[in-house]
C-alpha cells in the first residue's frame, strides 16, 4: 500500500529502509523523501517505520503489524 502518494513510497520500501537501519521519521526522509512534499503521509510513514522495528525486534509479526496499520483492508480481502 501507498504511504506516500507525493512520491510513490509503499509501505514494503519503509520496511526495506528499516531493515537497512532506518530507526526515525528523519531517516526515511533522507532515504526515500517522505513528508518532503505536502508531509501528509508523516503519521502513516511514522507508524509502519514502528511497526517495521517491533518486527525485527519480535515484538510482532509483520502480518499483525500490517493487521494493526490497516485493519478495514484485511476485512474487505477476507470477505472476497
Amino acid at each position: 500500500m501507498y504511504v506516500c502518494v507525493c512520491l510513490g513510497v509503499t509501505e514494503r520500501q519503509i520496511e526495506q529502509a528499516a531493515r537497512a537501519g532506518a530507526r526515525r521519521l528523519r531517516d526515511l526522509r533522507a532515504e526515500l523523501g517522505v513528508t518532503t512534499e505536502c508531509a501528509t503521509c508523516a503519521r502513516h510513514a511514522h507508524s509502519c517505520l514502528r511497526a517495521a522495528i517491533d518486527c525485527q525486534a519480535g515484538n510482532e509479526t509483520l502480518a499483525t503489524a500490517r493487521q494493526t496499520l490497516h485493519p478495514n483492508q484485511f476485512a474487505l480481502e477476507a470477505a472476497a
